[in-house]
């Protein structure tokens, strides 16, 4: 079945057929439209997408890029990334758009695909800084930037308050009694969210006078296996931490399991506190602390954006971060309780 034969078989022209199809119905009668509709609907007729794309302009396409991706990962290997994912795809299909997913290892090599598929907009998660401004002056499309910190670039970015989560995270923990403090996190070198996260997480130590070194800080990458040797270190190496933050609900997991294996029992014997607040802190056990953010408020908030840039085909400007709070469950001890 094609336009001609739908044409044929409700005695009308191509043309109306076609109008009828991209909605435009200013010069079409209800009974007219009512009858191709019908005849759409028997039929199972479905439009060749990439040829409306071509005579609209528009391809109902938004990509979204994962970046920094080594060759043997994918975007499961931290769950954070699925469970944005998620919350996107639920609102670019809310709109009647589609996703296009890239994950890649340098985010600039996924311009010349979104430039070939004629993508009507796109999100990047986490890009630094130093990329931001490369990526926009080569893509002429709306994007959106989520949890990017490019200080000084006219872009719209969705992000939570990741100072404050670390501060947050800190201070619960001394609120609990916890005074001798380990901190798990990735690379704090480069300008961005974890950076933030341990300046807040720092900054409250000192204002609490609670000791915070560098010697308090494990490096990892943000898997669970890299949590898990982490969890083995802290327990080999026979410190007297009374608990341990994580940057990742991820790595918080694995270190769990880590200390577990050497036999030091989470919450009795180290508390640990993770970041996120995935729904998989719910099925851990025990369950676990987390510095909870909303990945559905998140993905609202970036698709808003970016679909008021592509209706109105104008620039926006806006840096909007989600508050955030504690989430308690049963990872973190009192040591008052003693």
């Amino acid at each position: 079945m094609n336009i001609r034969e739908i044409a044929k078989k409700a005695g009308v022209s191509t043309a109306t057929v076609s109008n009828v199809l991209n909605g435009k119905l200013g010069k079409v009668s209800e009974e007219t439209k009512d009858k191709i509709e019908s005849i759409i609907k028997e039929t199972g007729y479905k439009p060749n997408v990439m040829a409306r794309s071509l005579v609209k302009k528009v391809s109902k396409l938004i990509g979204v890029v994962v970046p920094y991706l080594g060759p043997n990962e994918n975007f499961f290997t931290n769950p954070y990334n699925a469970h944005i994912i998620a919350a996107l795809e639920k609102y670019i299909r809310s709109k009647d758009y589609y996703l296009m997913l890239q994950c890649v290892g340098d985010p600039r090599e996924i311009v010349p695909m979104l430039s070939s598929w004629n993508v009507d907009g796109a999100f990047f998660l986490g890009i630094y800084s130093d990329e931001v401004k490369e990526i926009r002056s080569l893509l002429d499309i709306p994007i959106v930037f989520l949890d990017t910190y490019a200080p000084g670039e006219e872009i719209v970015n969705i992000g939570i308050e990741d100072y404050r989560g670390g501060y947050l995270s800190a201070r619960y923990l001394i609120g609990k009694g916890h005074e001798k403090l380990a901190l798990v996190t990735p690379d704090i070198s480069s300008e961005g969210v974890i950076r933030e996260r341990y300046r807040g997480f720092s900054d409250a130590c000192r204002e609490a006078g609670v000791p915070f070194k560098k010697g308090n800080i494990y490096y990892s990458e943000s898997t669970y296996n890299s949590g898990v040797s982490i969890g083995q270190d802290i327990a080999f190496k026979n410190t007297d931490y009374t608990a341990v933050a994580c940057m990742s609900d991820i790595v918080a997991f694995g270190v769990i399991e880590g200390l577990k294996q050497c036999g030091i029992r989470v919450p009795y014997d180290i508390s640990v506190i993770g970041f996120d607040n995935l729904p998989d802190c719910e099925f851990m056990s025990p369950k676990l602390t987390s510095v909870g953010q909303d990945f559905e408020w998140k993905a609202k908030k970036a698709g808003d954006y970016l679909f008021r840039m592509i209706e109105r085909r104008t620039a926006l400007v806006a840096d909007e971060k989600q508050p955030i709070r504690i989430v308690e469950r049963q990872s973190v001890r009192s040591l008052f309780d003693r």
